[in-house]
């Protein structure tokens, strides 16, 4: 199994109707490496998994509606996307645009195309087909201020 990566002082923790093909697709739409998998008793779905996600991480699990709000599904679909975005940050705007196109690829739908922004970054959205949407950043590279004449 991999290191485990620091967690953050706030994770995302998603809810999927399909977590084993959930963990499956993350790890080759973003190459998601899977650090830990705890099966339910029904030994049908994911109780609870952690993902490194570029560095970050990421828990997920299976939807439990007997556990409580049984008759409100918790996880999104394709057709009722998921009211919150996952966003993953880069250190390059390259990884942006290599993700997105990996990730399209893969079969996630793209939001936005990757463009550089007005708040100084590479950018992209991204709907992956459990219903999660995904916000790829990176910062562009300072520009260079003209030289000053002598």
């Amino acid at each position: 199994m991999a290191t485990k990566p620091k967690m953050q002082p706030t994770n995302p923790y998603l809810t999927v109707k399909g977590a084993g093909d959930a963990i499956a697709f993350y790890q080759k739409a973003f190459a998601a490496k899977e650090i830990a998998r705890m099966p339910a008793q029904d030994g049908k779905r994911v109780m609870h998994a952690e993902l490194s996600f570029n560095g970050g991480t990421v828990m997920l699990s299976d939807e439990f509606p007997e556990h409580g709000d049984a008759g409100a599904p918790l996880a999104p679909s394709k057709d009722k996307p998921a009211g919150v975005a996952t966003a993953i940050h880069f250190a390059k705007p390259a990884e942006v645009d290599a993700v997105f196109g990996r990730a399209v690829e893969a079969g996630c739908k793209s939001v936005q195309e990757p463009q550089d922004m007005f708040w100084d970054a590479r950018f992209a959205m991204l709907t992956d087909p459990f219903g999660h949407r995904w916000m790829l950043n990176a910062p562009l590279p300072k520009k260079k201020a003209p030289a000053k004449k002598k």
